[in-house]
């Protein structure tokens, strides 16, 4: 039986609860995650595809920014059958972080499992299997293609980044680090009723956490128009509520807390081994720890469900995907459609802030300097970890 699985969970309470959670508890936390340390080494993935030239790749904390890409998988070995099965294990889950070189503000990017991409040649260092490169599949078949690696390359090469850092999740790891946080409320503009995710909610505002919360994760049937975009809409708005709860509730300052964060993270959770260590973990921290709410950005990946070649499949919309990647490239900053900000000064020695102006020659009045503003990129879908939104039940 074939079912849905989105982890947009995993990206936060991996990339910023868990790593928030060790630097805001300094060294206490830090032993916490360390007792767990050596079952993540064990399942450390290598995402280089065997390469014995690959760079490991270097993080110094407050000096430079940073790519990681968390997958979520479908039918894994340990997977429940409660969830269904497949012929094979799917990436269904594909969430891009980038945080700035002056960790002043972070994109997420979700990536629908049916966006139609074009697929690199991989190999499954396991097997030696070759798989050769395809023109337009969608991204979910990266998995089966060659593991982790390969997700990496796909995506990779998609965006036009380079990912140095990525980790796989489990359904089971969804479940754990939900109760682990103690749940999240979630606004629904209607009652939800979906018996193919397991869901059934009322309108209004519900506390989730374990199955529940996977459940809204996973429901595509019970929200929007029922596409994978309505969907990320849903898993968007889970995301920035986790993120308001995590910094008002206490987590960060709860010793029993940050264990049970990293009990699960360590036994569901399989990380590169540019990511599987300690002083990397920290490091991120560091950087992820003082980005405000406003400025962690969750988008969708531009795309439209419209296309007649591709029906039920989501196609990029490249010009804006262009343009976003451009931009996460080098490093600008931007905001969504109908928004426009201005950005704190940075003291960071890496982006050096101008702090004086040219002298105003003798008789004229000195003009000031418009404040710098991020801009808006048309075309962008998603909402700020600030926004307080309510997700869209279906109406069909």
């Amino acid at each position: 039986m074939k079912r849905s699985n989105p982890y947009a969970t995993a990206l936060r309470l991996v990339a910023a609860v868990l790593a928030v959670a060790v630097a805001s508890t300094s060294a206490v936390a830090a032993v916490a995650v360390w007792s767990f340390s050596k079952t993540v080494d064990d399942n450390a993935i290598d995402i280089t595809g065997g390469d014995p030239a690959a760079p490991e790749p270097q993080l110094q904390s407050y000096q430079n920014g940073f790519n990681i890409l968390l997958v979520g998988i479908d039918n894994d070995a340990t997977q429940s059958a409660a969830y269904g099965e497949r012929d094979g294990t799917l990436n269904d889950v594909n969430i891009l972080v980038h945080v700035s070189a002056d960790h002043s503000n972070a994109v997420v990017v979700s990536i629908p499992r049916d966006l139609i991409v074009p697929h690199p040649a991989c190999t499954d260092v396991a097997s030696g299997t070759e798989f050769s490169a395809m023109a337009a599949r969608p991204v979910n078949e990266a998995m089966s293609r060659g593991g982790l690696p390969c997700v990496v390359k796909t995506v990779s090469e998609l965006t036009g980044l380079t990912i140095p850092y990525a980790g796989l999740i489990s359904f089971d790891g969804v479940v754990q680090m939900s109760d682990a946080v103690g749940g999240v409320p979630i606004c629904l503009n209607a009652a939800i009723n979906d018996p193919g995710a397991g869901l059934d909610l009322p309108a209004g505002t519900s506390i989730v956490a374990g199955d529940t919360a996977l459940a809204f994760l996973r429901s595509r049937k019970g929200v929007g128009d029922r596409s994978d975009l309505a969907r990320i809409s849903s898993q968007q708005i889970y995301m920035a509520s986790l993120m308001r709860t995590v910094q008002s509730n206490g987590t960060l300052t709860s010793i029993p807390t940050l264990v049970k964060l990293a009990n699960a993270a360590a036994t569901n959770i399989q990380l590169s081994t540019s990511l599987a260590n300690i002083d990397t973990m920290v490091s991120m921290a560091l950087a992820l720890k003082d980005i405000d709410l406003d400025r962690l950005l969750f988008v969708q990946y531009p795309g439209t469900t419209e296309d007649p070649d591709f029906p039920g499949k989501v196609v990029p919309v490249e010009s804006v995907a262009a343009e976003m990647f451009t931009k996460l490239a080098a490093d600008q900053p931007f905001t969504l459609p109908g928004t426009a900000s201005t950005p704190e000064p940075t003291t960071d020695a890496a982006v050096p802030v101008e702090t004086s102006t040219p002298p105003t020659p003798p008789g004229e009045t000195a003009v000031p300097s418009p404040e710098p503003t991020v801009q808006p990129l048309d075309g962008l879908t998603g909402q700020t970890a600030k926004d307080d939104l309510c997700a869209q039940a279906s109406t069909r």
